[in-house]
């Protein structure tokens, strides 16, 4: 294996784990309104990804910035194709950001009720237009021989990706629910079995779709690799695994459908980083995108002494907050300022994780 094949290895990893640890974030922001039922249970579906999701996000920077620095080609072709796909998630992400952070500020139901809506809705746009940007890379775009896009907004908008951009946004869904599930007690928690336990047969299905569709997009049949056959499998085992309460074998499933579903896409891609549309003479390559020898073997030294450390933290700061996390009775509001209009302040306790 050559160093620009490692480094494509290492960027599908990345990928993939930004997708399991932040699909999960996607997934309560989505999900904490019906999960959460009121406003307690809310603030308690909000509360289990509290210290996490801002960490989870950091695995997208890094993604990107693994792409730029060992295949500056493919970085700098795939962003320029999808800059106004880049820009609508920038937004989405702020937004969503922002409202973990504001939506408690204010007691008035008004002012939450607007928030949880940003909330949902970035949760929402996020994971697609990360999935169609990624369906991109195989569908195909208008690649010149100098590497430079040559289309327009409309050749992004196109089935293939869509149907990516689908897929990865109902297993954040999916992923999110086995997660509430985890992490939650009592009513909340079987709204979130419950969920998954219906949505799972529809995702199975979508990603069985998905899966036979990449493999046809990448000109390699009809039929599913073992990856994505692992996949599909995976889905409908959460499905069963959260009807019988094993919440932490759910989860396990549907992670396992995730790193599936996301790495088949770069499975199904190499040797190439983009598939041009214009024929295959203008595709990008691990060979021809990548950067030269002694960059890569810099980067190596870097990862390898960085990133244990990382793996480290995060994992620490996993089982420092393994806990459930259930509600806690409604305190009386202490003044106008604090509580708004009549509203009232919501806080939230753990307990021992079962």
């Amino acid at each position: 294996m050559t160093l620009a094949e490692f480094w494509f290895v290492v960027i599908t990893v990345l990928w993939a784990g930004f997708f399991v640890l932040e699909g999960f974030d996607f997934g309560v922001g989505i999900l904490h309104g019906p999960v959460g039922h009121d406003e307690p249970g809310k603030e308690a579906a909000v509360e289990t990804i509290g210290p996490l999701w801002d960490g989870n996000e950091v695995w997208l920077i890094v993604a990107a910035a693994a792409m730029f620095a060992a295949f500056p080609g493919w970085y700098a072709t795939t962003f320029s194709a999808l800059y106004p796909a880049m820009v609508l998630l920038l937004v989405a992400l702020i937004v969503r950001g922002v409202s973990f952070e504001y939506r408690s500020k204010v007691t008035h139901p008004r002012w939450r009720t607007t928030w949880d809506l940003l909330l949902t809705a970035g949760s929402l746009v996020a994971p697609l237009l990360i999935g169609v940007a990624l369906g991109n890379l195989l569908g195909g775009l208008p690649i010149g021989s100098n590497e430079e896009y040559e289309g327009g907004i409309g050749d992004l908008i196109r089935p293939y990706p869509l149907f990516v951009g689908l897929t990865l946004t109902l297993l954040c869904v999916l992923h999110g629910a086995t997660f509430l599930a985890l992490k939650t007690v009592d009513d909340m928690r079987d709204r979130a079995r419950r969920i998954a336990r219906r949505i799972a047969p529809l995702v199975g299905l979508v990603v069985l779709v998905f899966a036979s569709w990449t493999h046809l997009e990448a000109g390699r049949g009809f039929f599913p690799n073992v990856i994505e056959v692992a996949a599909v499998l995976a889905v409908f085992a959460a499905a069963w695994l959260a009807r019988d309460g094993q919440d932490g074998w759910a989860f396990t499933a549907t992670t396992v459908a995730v790193v599936g579903s996301v790495v088949s896409i770069f499975v199904d891609l190499y040797p190439r980083v983009m598939v041009s549309s214009n024929g295959s003479a203008t595709d990008l390559t691990v060979s021809n995108t990548a950067s030269g020898s002694y960059s890569l073997k810099v980067m190596t030294v870097v990862l390898a002494l960085l990133l244990p450390v990382v793996l480290a933290y995060q994992g620490w700061t996993y089982y420092v907050f393994r806990r459930r996390v259930t509600r806690a009775p409604v305190a009386p509001a202490r003044g106008a300022r604090a509580a708004g209009r009549g509203g009232r302040p919501v806080t939230t306790t753990t307990e021992p994780g079962a």
